[in-house]
């Protein structure tokens, strides 16, 4: 199957952020008004880091007026953007990446779509090789921040 190659925001650039949670959310915001279809995002980090938080900016950013809410138990949501679709991906319980096969995930990553996904590594290999990481980590010596890696 072949993927897409998207251009990459301007705020997709390999750097490192050290950022508090409301400047989180502003680059979410801003990320998300930057970004265009088709484009697979991965968001990985451990527990708490912000994951959640920085989808919803990022699907605030791109025109989706909904309440976005964390989809680990559902696997998937859809959201209406301003420009396309938004799936909302959390693969923290996925059995296996067999498993995505039944959320119709072919579809999914082939889609005209902004496409969010927590927890990638999940997906194992079939995860496209053109999405763009984000990385969220605790950062140590503030506790109330945390460092993101782009690109």
């Amino acid at each position: 199957m072949e993927f897409h190659h998207p251009l990459l925001p301007p705020l997709a650039e390999r750097g490192r952020l050290t950022l508090s949670e409301p400047e989180l959310r502003a680059w979410g915001e801003a990320f998300g008004h930057a970004a265009r279809a088709p484009l697979l995002v991965a968001l990985s980090g451990d527990l708490g880091t912000g994951k959640t938080t920085l989808a919803q900016a990022i699907c605030r950013g791109y025109g989706v007026q909904e309440p976005v809410t964390s989809p680990t138990y559902t696997l998937v949501h859809e959201y209406a953007g301003a420009r396309s679709p938004v799936f909302h991906l959390d693969l923290y319980r996925l059995e296996s990446p067999a498993a995505l096969l039944e959320i119709g995930w072919y579809d999914i990553v082939g889609a005209p779509a902004l496409v969010l996904v927590e927890w990638p590594e999940h997906a194992g290999t079939l995860l496209p090789a053109d999405h763009v990481p984000i990385a969220l980590d605790h950062a140590p010596e503030h506790p109330d921040r945390r460092v993101l890696l782009a690109g």
